[in-house]
């Protein structure tokens, strides 16, 4: 019941609209040019083109130890405090937006880097810039908003796979577009609603009420659904969540591997313990062998249940006992049921519901008559050492 209120929870999020979620971040990337927060706000919410007003509740930005003071100074002094006065230009509900909320990228052995300038630099960044991605992605009351306008190419980069890697429905992507002579001009951080002169970059005087800052959405192909569950729990680098979203998008292969208890299913290595796996192993050598699907009543499935339970905890075990004696009469309907109800759900635990389709087992026919199988082709089985299995699919044989 949990599963299913939690499904529904997200299932009723996914209809909102970004702005009406409780929770409502902006997350930007800068480098040297704090005035990406201001211009990214006031085209979202104060003069939205082609989309609903999106005021965030608080807002993120990810930088270097400069870009961190530059914002400090520029964005959250008392003079001249931009952030503030943008707020209070246009009445808007200020969102959270601190010190405490600069997050200044660091290097591995946590120091603040004032630049991105070596390999290791460049992945230390990709993996904090994931990791703060999912950790809003993993909030369903939270709409994440990642703006691209700032920061180095490879920072927009990252920031932008990241949120296609864990991106929902109600998550964006966009960037500003800021009108001539505004744009890259150190005095400009956003329109406003007075006369202001500044000196633009090519040492010209032009006034702000004159400026057009334009949202730019970024379509993204959303992977969220395709992922493995221990991914979106975070616990992979960067790399490794690209390898093994890759490895998910492959055709389906199975490979159990008995002596160890474990099977590798859309790329990921899954412990099962010896019923579910005995259960599992059963199924999946009737679909290798081209066998017909399983029925409780086939007069042969206790027997065969048990010839696979033996050969991963042995004859002599007090499990093995006692799982005889429980199958004396055979495996009854129910019995049937809960083992690939349990084993199911242990696959859907470890892949997430998308990944794990082609994996499940699945019933053909309507009950009283109905039987169970797997859908995947039998050259896509293999029973070996996960080791030595190839990590694709072999050629289907001509």
């Amino acid at each position: 019941m949990a599963d299913d209120a939690h499904t529904a929870h997200a299932d009723t999020a996914a209809l909102r609209a970004p702005q009406a979620y409780p929770r409502r971040v902006l997350l930007a990337v800068a480098g040297l040019t704090p005035q990406i927060v201001t211009e990214t706000l006031y085209a979202l919410a104060v003069a939205p083109a082609d989309h609903d007003a999106f005021l965030p509740t608080e807002i993120r930005l990810i930088t270097t130890t400069e870009g961190a003071e530059r914002a400090r100074l520029s964005l959250l002094s008392d003079d001249p405090g931009w952030f503030a006065r943008l707020c209070a230009d246009y009445g808007l509900t200020p969102p959270a937006f601190s010190t405490a909320h600069i997050q200044v990228i660091t290097d591995a052995q946590d120091t603040p880097l004032s630049d991105i300038r070596s390999v290791a630099d460049n992945a230390r960044v990709a993996d904090q810039l994931m990791e703060t991605v999912r950790h809003f992605t993993a909030d369903p009351d939270c709409a994440l908003h990642v703006s691209l306008a700032g920061g180095r190419k490879t920072m927009g980069y990252y920031a932008g796979y990241a949120l296609s890697l864990f991106g929902r429905p109600q998550d964006r992507l966009s960037h500003v577009l800021v009108s001539a002579p505004f744009e890259q001009s150190w005095n400009f951080f956003y329109p406003t609603p007075y006369a202001r002169v500044i000196e633009t970059q090519d040492r010209q005087l032009a006034d702000t009420r004159d400026a057009q800052v334009t949202l730019a959405p970024i379509p993204f192909v959303r992977l969220r659904q395709g992922l493995p569950e221990r991914l979106l729990a975070g616990h992979a680098s960067f790399g490794e969540t690209i390898a093994s979203a890759q490895r998910a998008m492959q055709p389906p292969a199975l490979v159990i591997d008995v002596q160890a208890r474990r099977i590798r299913a859309g790329g990921e290595v899954i412990p099962l313990p010896a019923a579910p796996l005995a259960f599992y192993s059963l199924i999946a050598r009737r679909c290798q062998q081209g066998e017909p699907a399983l029925s409780w009543r086939d007069p042969q499935l206790a027997a065969a249940y048990l010839a696979e339970y033996a050969t991963l905890v042995g004859t002599a075990s007090g499990e093995y006992e006692r799982t005889e004696t429980a199958l004396a009469q055979g495996m009854s309907d129910d019995d049937f049921d809960q083992r690939k109800a349990r084993t199911n759900a242990a696959l859907r635990r470890a892949l997430g519901e998308q990944l794990a389709a082609p994996y499940l087992i699945q019933t053909q026919g309507r009950r009283p008559h109905s039987r169970s199988a797997l859908r995947l082709a039998p050259e896509a089985v293999r029973f070996a050492s996960i080791d030595e299995a190839p990590a694709s699919p072999p050629s289907p044989a001509p």
